[in-house]
């Protein structure tokens, strides 16, 4: 199995030593020659989502991504990765994210949580976070926090508010490994 992590900027560091403890094959997209090799499914980290998208556009790589995802390469997109991937960016999910939605750094928390396919609750890191204000039909809703929708699923595409990154816990980057399998 080989991961692309798309490294324009944010936490895809964290995400390569993550998938690194479980013994799978990363590599880093900046640019299009990185994205055409070889690969099983994409990782779209935290960070800012304006940036990304601007850089994403840039670099020539906006619609072969939106290509790959919508012909079913598995993705899993974590806060601002969340936010590409719904209806008003990238487009390939149907849900829309609410930005900022917890405030500023000072709002970040940290909290555990159920998370639908994973067995007992998980540890969630929130920066600056997002959350799903509306999803589709298609979209099954895999966890909560204080109402809010802060994981789902359609098909192939994964996608959380929090950083699974950046905690100790494996259990998210193994759900999405057997999506990917």
């Amino acid at each position: 199995m080989r991961i692309a992590v798309l490294a324009l900027q944010g936490a895809f560091i964290e995400h390569e030593q993550m998938l690194e403890r479980l013994g799978v094959e990363t590599f880093e997209v900046r640019k299009l020659s990185d994205w055409q090799q070889p690969k099983d499914a994409i990782i779209i980290p935290g960070g800012e989502s304006t940036t990304m998208m601007l850089l994403l556009k840039r670099q020539g790589m906006l619609a072969p991504v939106r290509e790959a995802i919508a012909g079913g390469m598995p993705v899993l997109g974590t806060c601002a990765g969340l936010i590409l991937l719904d209806r008003e960016h990238i487009g390939t999910m149907d849900i829309l994210a609410r930005r900022n939605a917890y405030g500023r750094q000072l709002g970040s928390f940290h909290t555990n949580a159920n998370f639908r396919g994973i067995e007992g609750e998980i540890p969630m890191t929130f920066i600056r976070a997002p959350y799903i204000e509306e999803a589709g039909r298609e979209v099954e809703i895999l966890s909560e926090v204080d109402g809010k929708i802060v994981a789902a699923r359609q098909g192939n595409q994964l996608v959380t508010a929090f950083h699974p990154e950046l905690d100790d816990d494996l259990s998210l980057h193994r759900y999405f490994l057997n999506i990917v399998a």
